[in-house]
């Protein structure tokens, strides 16, 4: 297994200082990351710097010049209301991953159901399936594998997740596995991972503190689960998510690619991302 890091760690950083995603490389390669993964490079939230495929260009290069990775593009994928315009939106996103090197790009299916009554989860995924395998198809021909992530609540939990990748049928389609997610859906990261760690063409490791929603909400920077518990996000190892047993599981399964630090805490940015690497690597050379 390798190390990498989502840019998305970086957000405060890139807001602070005003940085640009080159430098931000170059303080992953710095800290020891093998590879870098990109957030959304049509999105200004995660530093928009000009036209995404010069940005790409521009990036792709400089990793190539300082030895670091680039593993993964992930972008926002939301296939309804209208999962024929999202497929096609998400083909140029395709396009963009292809410039940057990445050979793999991870979409959402989508965060929130129909507002219709009687309609489900399952009704979303026969709406999508085939929008999904389209994407993933035309991913192909580019040399590029898509996957989804336990991400959001409607699409948060193993079993969803695993209806979707199954739905879908296509060898190029998998799964972003964020071990720290299943949390969000109070589901029990050990045993959600061993339902889909066959799926895994990536991984995503953040940690969180935990409070049972038994209490009032603690203030600032807690969100609330699908049960009515309450997380924070903080410094891999420091928090409850059961990391080294998850990368157990995934050694047994013969997952042997990146593992993504994403951290999101309010622990000071640069600390976080730093001591939760080291963290990391401690348990990836632990047997």
């Amino acid at each position: 297994m390798k190390t990498s890091v989502s840019s998305y760690s970086f957000y405060r950083y890139l807001q602070e200082t005003k940085c640009s995603y080159l430098e931000i490389c170059d303080i992953a390669k710095e800290m020891g990351f093998d590879g870098i993964e990109f957030i959304d490079l049509v999105n200004e939230k995660w530093g928009k710097l000009g036209d995404p495929i010069e940005m790409a260009k521009e990036i792709k290069a400089h990793c190539e010049k300082i030895g670091l990775d680039i593993v993964s593009y992930t972008v926002t994928g939301l296939f309804l209301p209208d999962p024929k315009k999202e497929c096609e939106r998400l083909k140029t996103c395709v396009d963009i991953a292809k410039v940057l090197g990445a050979p793999l790009m991870r979409h959402d299916v989508t965060f929130e159901l129909r507002d219709e009554p009687l309609y489900t989860y399952k009704d979303a995924i026969e709406e999508t399936y085939k929008y999904i395998d389209e994407l993933s198809n035309y991913a192909k021909s580019k040399g590029i594998k898509t996957c989804t992530e336990n991400h959001g609540f409607s699409f948060g939990d193993s079993y969803r997740v695993e209806e979707v990748i199954k739905k879908v049928n296509n060898k190029n389609f998998g799964m972003l596995v964020d071990i720290g997610n299943f949390l969000c859906v109070d589901e029990d990261p050990i045993t959600a991972l061993s339902r889909v760690s066959g799926y895994a063409f990536h991984v995503h490791a953040k940690d969180f503190l935990f409070k049972s929603g038994d209490v009032l909400k603690p203030g600032g920077w807690w969100t609330v689960t699908t049960g009515g518990n309450y997380l924070r996000g903080t410094i891999l190892g420091h928090g409850v998510v059961p990391v080294k047993a998850c990368i157990n599981a995934l050694k047994q399964a013969k997952y042997d690619g990146y593992i993504s630090l994403e951290f999101e805490g309010r622990e000071v940015c640069l600390d976080g991302i730093r001591d939760g690497l080291e963290f990391l690597k401690k348990v990836i050379e632990n047997d």
